[in-house]
């Protein structure tokens, strides 16, 4: 496993948090994979600023696609005890940011990649390599029109999102949004004679949960996630310039993440239905503006499908789950590539947080795995 920590070190040290560039990541992985014999296209974002690889080695064919993203969360406001952009190596432990969260699979994915540069492989390995999946899976939304002419549709997939190398079949979809809740500026002295913005956002988030007890008594239902039905939630409220004037605007940020048994269009209506409702009672005084911003596909891989008996194989794994973080493979599954999601290191336990790390184990688990998937090529 050594060349794959030696490959994480490399990946750890590049601050690809997603607000910031990724490009000298992305030229350090392209370099890597053109001089083991790999045609690698380069798909850059609209700015420029970032870019995505879509990569492949070996014979014509179908083959198998491992799709991991280059972008980190945050360390701002996080209490490190260690350097988030190094890696440590304590024990069973590996320290870093991005080390459970994606770059440990990214590291066997590129560890893997020498050991097929000199495999008899009979069919292709194609990688998928994109960037801003932490803010919304922009890059692989942006990336996956691409696919086919850059590396052509593989026969299956693994996303190599942490869940402890089991096999996960399923996650919820969703969509982020935006209110503008519109109302009157005026003196607090007379403030009911105005329509308080924030009011009117209150009265918003009161039908939101009125929607989220309709969908956990009513909606879909799975019992494969901690929380078995489609969720909506408000995660910021902001309004207000001073204590003395009714507040004229607030704005608000929420989401819904929605099982595969409920209709995302279904559910945006639902939440329009409601900041009408919120608004109805003011008039033409109070009004709310609702925007979808960003959205992801959810995946629902059947447990039968060929893909997951060959990734449970592949990962000496017999059980299946889901995950109640979304993940690209939705994108992947649109496009009618069967996928799965199946990585090294655990999400809850590590995802997000600071002093994040990986443990040998679980990398071992992943080269192991990643090794299978160069034998089945050959």
């Amino acid at each position: 496993m050594t060349r794959t920590i030696e490959i994480l070190e490399r990946l750890v040290a590049f601050d690809t948090v997603s607000d910031r560039s990724n490009l000298p990541l992305i030229g350090y992985v392209q370099e890597f994979l053109q001089g083991l014999g790999f045609a690698v296209t380069r798909v850059a974002d609209p700015t420029g600023d970032k870019a995505g690889l879509f990569a492949r080695i070996g014979p014509e064919g179908a083959g198998a696609l491992l799709s991991a993203h280059t972008d980190v969360v945050p360390v701002a406001g996080q209490a490190w005890t260690r350097a988030p952009f190094a890696l440590t190596v304590e024990d069973d432990r590996l320290y870093g940011r991005g080390t459970t969260d994606m770059k440990g699979f990214l590291a066997a994915m590129l560890a893997a990649c020498e050991v097929a540069a000199q495999a008899p492989l009979r069919e292709p390995l194609k990688l998928a390599i994109s960037y801003d999946e932490e803010v919304g899976c922009l890059g692989i939304a942006h990336m996956i029109g691409g696919l086919e002419a850059a590396i052509g549709r593989p026969r299956a997939c693994i996303v190599g999102e942490p869940t402890q190398m089991r096999v996960a079949i399923g996650h919820k979809g969703k969509q982020a949004l935006r209110a503008v809740c519109h109302g009157q500026a005026g003196h607090s002295a007379q403030a009911p004679q105005f329509t308080n913005a924030l009011h009117l956002a209150a009265g918003f988030i009161t039908e939101v949960r009125g929607l989220q007890d309709w969908l956990a008594a009513h909606g879909a239902q799975d019992a494969a996630y901690d929380v078995p039905y489609s969720t909506v939630h408000v995660g910021r409220l902001t309004g207000g310039t001073a204590l003395n004037i009714v507040p004229d605007r607030a704005d608000m940020a929420l989401e819904f993440r929605h099982l595969a048994g409920d209709s995302p269009d279904d559910l945006l209506a639902r939440i329009m239905a409601a900041a009408g409702r919120a608004a109805a009672p003011f008039g033409d005084a109070g009004q709310i503006e609702v925007e979808p911003l960003t959205a992801y596909p959810g995946l629902a891989t059947a447990p039968d499908a060929p893909v997951v008996a060959w990734a449970q194989d592949l990962a000496g794994q017999t059980g299946i789950t889901k995950v109640g973080f979304g993940t690209e493979a939705g994108f992947f599954d649109a496009l009618g590539i069967p996928a799965v999601v199946c990585g090294p290191g655990s999400m809850t336990g590590q995802g997000h947080k600071p002093d994040e790390f990986i443990t040998h184990d679980q990398l071992a688990q992943c080269d192991r795995m990643l090794a299978r998937v160069v034998d089945s090529l050959c």
